[in-house]
């Protein structure tokens, strides 16, 4: 390995552990692991470290077809040690601002979407509804008058012909409906006692 790849891969690695650990930085942000569950946070710890090693280790491939030395972990420790000194501050604060930003274009598209979107479709919605239920009171309405327009007349000409009715003709069917009446009362007592009868 010659002098030139033995720098470059210097470089590269000190770049990976400064990159491992503003990759930290953000998973420890996002995780909260206050919050979580701890198989949860375990699961999610070998799932970084992997993803960690293997760009790593893609990188070192690239650099020097993946080659280890010595060399290697001394300059990704002082990548991380560069990192943790000099750019953390930095890049907590810019990763806190970008956060603050995606949250605030989210909401203002959110806001956005709701203001020309749901709204003018709720707004439709309730016009329609109540522009159905307007047209239904109508069409009960008019359905009500005709149906009293056209009983009215039936009623009258019923009420005229039992005017016009003989005295002993309206005995007679008082007497009848009275019978029926009695038939039905004993039909129902007949029913009752068949029930009773038949526990």
């Amino acid at each position: 390995m010659s002098l030139t790849v033995q720098f470059y891969t210097m470089l590269a690695m000190f770049g990976m552990g400064s990159w491992v650990g503003a990759a930290l930085d953000t998973y420890g942000r996002f995780l909260k692991r206050s919050t979580r569950a701890s198989w949860f946070v375990f699961l999610n710890d070998i799932a970084f470290w992997v993803v960690q090693g293997l760009i790593i280790f893609y990188t070192l491939l690239v650099v020097n077809e993946g080659e280890l030395r010595f060399y290697v972990f001394l300059a990704l420790l002082c990548g991380f040690a560069a990192y943790q000194s000099l750019f953390q501050s930095f890049y907590k604060s810019l990763l806190e601002r970008l956060i603050s930003m995606v949250v605030k274009t989210y909401k203002f598209f959110a806001r956005l979407v709701t203001v020309l979107i749901i709204n003018p479709i709720r707004y439709i919605i309730q016009l329609l509804l109540v522009f159905l239920l307007g047209l239904w009171k109508l069409i009960m309405m008019v359905s009500i008058f005709i149906v009293k327009v056209i009983y009215t007349p039936f009623k009258w000409v019923g009420l005229l012909i039992w005017k016009l009715t003989p005295k002993k003709f309206k005995i007679f069917l008082n007497k009848i409906a009275g019978f029926l009446m009695k038939i039905k009362n004993f039909k129902n007592i007949w029913q009752k006692w068949l029930s009773k009868f038949r526990r």
